[in-house]
Parts: structure tokens; C-alpha cells; sequence
């Protein structure tokens, strides 16, 4: 006889984004139903940027704070804000034994010697020698090394002492799906049980801006709900954020003392070829797998999506939608942006708030996507499309 697998708690948050910082902040502004964005700095480019932090309050020291990048600044702080809701923060045998998990893109570019290396190129004698001249004397020594995904798990490890098993997924979206997908997974088989999961993402960049916009993803000129991006043509709004969350077994966080947030009871990924309709059927396929194992009870359930606003991917899940009409629906999107790799668990963190305060934060689009809830939410399926490849949802439930 299989083994019956574990329930497991989401026991820490830690997030921050252009909403605020924590989970608090963040149910106000999502209730006050009044998003917004930077159109003017990026132009013509639409931005969710990131609050104002006072890193010093997790990152004490300022050499580890110096040889981070702002996408690492801005995930060891929430994970550093994780630890802290869950209770975990300062203890030293707890930490010793916590698993990471981790969603990152690649490292940052340093915009100024890129542009310098491509100006001077073209008038150079010996171009070999003036890029190898150039490489070597204008990167910082710590450059190359920023570019590694895994510095964010080792900064973690090192200014919070989570030292526990480690690993570092890459792949936009999917990563985000996997990192939570497997994290419950190893605590529902008993693998582990305690394990800081989640990622972070800088979309102030000029970079990032370059090559999304070259694929035709962006939203531009002026901010609009997702929902009411697909008749000029969708895209996304970049944003900066961190999201972090503490996933434990119950019996863990029984035996000290930790309080859940809410229940996290299922992670399902797939990746469809992307033809027409594949979003849509591999949406509806998933959703059997999910509520087949877990009923889903559509008077207390709703579903928080964490549709990008490209297209056509936007618009094929919003068909999925439309087939569960008893299901109120929220688009992050539209009050955050889209993070990419850490934008699963942001949004499995806002669905486990809400499942937390018992009720869904109030709709915010014009298209009639979105509806008023009348009952108390007990149970939100998270969805995951991303804007070129890959498919994920999760179960997130109130706990008694």
C-alpha cells in the first residue's frame, strides 16, 4: 500500500514588489483596486518598478550588499523576509538543515562597457585585441562570476545561513513552476522537511527591455490591464520583484511551533508545443489531473491567474477560463507586472494570502474577465502560462 503523502504548510512569505513589501502591503493595495505603472523612465515601455528598500535591514553588512547584483539584492531580501514570517530567522540548527530551492535568469549586463566594447569596436585596428584589452580591463573580477544563476542561492546561504541541499533552476516561467513543483514534492514524499523556495527578478534594464522587445513581447505606450491587452496586441510589463516561500511538512511545523499561512497542496507542469489551442487543452488537461486528486469546491474557490498579457498565450488561457465560469478570477499581472521566473511563487504567495484572509481581493479590469466573490475563499488555483513556452497550476487552500 502507497504511502499516504504529507500535508504541506506554507509557513513563511516574503515579498516585495511595486506594491509594497510583505504580505500585508500587498492585500491593501490589491484591494484598492487602483494599479499602475511606469510609463515614462523605459519609454516607450511599460515598467512595474520596485519600492524603495532599506536593504540594510536584511543584508546587514555592505560588502555582501556591494557584490550583489540588484536581482540578488532583491531575492536575498525576501528570502531574508521569508524566514523571518515563518519564524526561522537567527536559528542556526534550522537553517543548517533547510533545503533552496531557487527559480533565476541569468546575470546582469553592465550596460556602460557593453556600450563602450560596441562603440569603439567598429574603429578599432585589431579588433581581437581591443575586445580581449577591453574584457580584461573594464569588467569588475567579480563580473563573470555574477553572471552565475546560483550566486543568489550562495547569497542566501551566505548572509541568512540556510545551508541546507541546494538548487538553482533556469528557464523563465518553468523554472518558477519546477522550483515549487519539486520543493513539494520532496516534502510530501519525505525527502525534506523544511525548504525556502522562490526567486527574484530586476526588470530595470535596458538589457532585458532590448531582448523581450525584439521577440515582440512588451506592452508599450500606455498601461492597460491584462485582460485588456489583446485587441492592440498584448504584452507584458517587466517588473522587479522577490517572492519567497517557506514550505514545510505539517508535523515539522507542529513540532515548533509554526503557524501556517496556508496549505499548499498541489504543483502540476507541463510544456505544450505551443500550436494553436495547446494552452488551452494542456490547461484543461492539467486542471483534470488537479481536480481529480483534489475537489475543487467552485462556491469557495477562485482562480488567481498569472496570465503575462502576451499573446496568443494570454488569450488561449482566458478560453480555459471562460470554460469554469464559476470561478471569480484575478490577473497579478495587472497590479505587478511579470517577473518571469520568481512570478509563480509571487503569485501561489498572494493566493495563500487571500486563502489566509478567507475572501479574494477585489477585480480590477474592465473587460468582464473579472467578477466580484460572494462567498469566502477556501480554496485558488494558481495558473502559470508563459509568454513563449511552458504550462503550470497549483492548489493553494485555507487551513482550520
Amino acid at each position: 500500500m502507497a504511502e499516504q503523502r504529507r500535508d504541506v504548510w506554507i509557513t513563511g512569505i516574503g515579498i516585495v514588489s511595486c506594491l509594497g513589501e510583505g504580505p500585508e502591503a500587498h492585500w491593501h493595495r490589491l484591494n484598492e483596486a487602483k494599479p499602475s505603472a511606469d510609463t515614462q523612465t523605459f519609454a516607450p515601455c511599460v515598467v512595474h518598478p520596485i519600492v524603495a528598500i532599506d536593504f540594510d535591514k536584511q543584508i546587514p553588512k555592505k560588502g555582501d550588499q556591494r557584490q550583489m547584483e540588484p536581482w540578488q539584492r532583491i531575492g536575498t531580501y525576501a528570502a531574508g523576509l521569508a524566514l523571518e514570517s515563518a519564524g526561522a530567522k537567527g536559528n542556526a540548527e534550522l537553517a543548517g538543515r533547510m533545503d533552496m530551492i531557487i527559480a533565476a535568469g541569468g546575470g546582469e549586463r553592465d550596460v556602460a562597457v557593453d556600450s563602450a566594447v560596441l562603440s569603439g569596436l567598429p574603429k578599432a585596428a585589431d579588433r581581437d585585441s581591443f575586445l580581449n584589452e577591453r574584457l580584461m580591463s573594464d569588467l569588475r573580477p567579480t563580473l563573470f562570476l555574477a553572471q552565475l544563476s546560483n550566486l543568489l542561492a550562495g547569497n542566501i546561504s551566505i548572509v541568512h545561513g540556510v545551508t541546507g541541499s541546494s538548487r538553482t533552476f533556469m528557464g523563465e516561467e518553468s523554472a518558477g513552476v519546477d522550483a515549487v513543483r519539486i520543493a513539494l514534492a520532496r516534502i510530501q514524499a519525505g525527502q525534506s522537511d523544511i525548504t525556502l523556495v522562490g526567486g527574484a527578478h530586476n526588470g530595470e534594464r535596458k538589457d532585458l527591455l532590448m531582448l523581450y522587445e525584439s521577440g515582440g513581447y512588451l506592452l508599450k505606450d500606455e498601461f492597460r490591464p491584462v485582460w485588456e491587452r489583446a485587441p492592440r496586441g498584448g504584452g507584458f510589463a517587466l517588473a522587479s520583484l522577490g517572492a519567497f516561500l517557506v514550505l514545510e511538512s505539517r508535523e515539522h511545523a507542529l513540532a515548533r511551533g509554526a503557524n501556517p499561512v496556508a496549505r499548499l497542496s498541489a504543483v502540476l507542469a507541463d510544456s505544450s508545443k505551443r500550436r494553436p489551442g495547446d494552452v488551452t487543452g494542456t490547461l484543461e488537461r492539467l486542471w483534470g489531473k488537479l481536480a481529480g486528486a483534489n475537489p475543487i469546491d467552485e462556491a469557495h474557490a477562485a482562480v488567481i491567474s498569472g496570465a503575462t498579457g502576451a499573446e496568443p498565450a494570454t488569450s488561449e488561457e482566458r478560453k480555459f477560463l471562460a470554460a469554469h465560469p464559476g470561478l471569480p478570477v484575478r490577473a497579478t499581472g495587472t497590479h505587478i507586472g511579470h517577473g518571469l521566473e520568481p512570478q509563480f511563487s509571487m503569485n501561489i504567495a498572494l493566493a495563500a494570502v487571500a486563502a489566509k484572509h478567507g475572501k479574494l481581493f477585489a477585480p480590477a479590469d474592465g473587460s468582464g474577465v473579472e467578477r466580484k466573490m460572494s462567498g469566502s475563499l477556501r480554496q485558488a488555483v494558481v495558473t502559470g502560462v508563459g509568454h513563449w513556452r511552458g504550462e503550470g497550476l497549483a492548489l493553494v487552500e485555507a487551513v482550520d
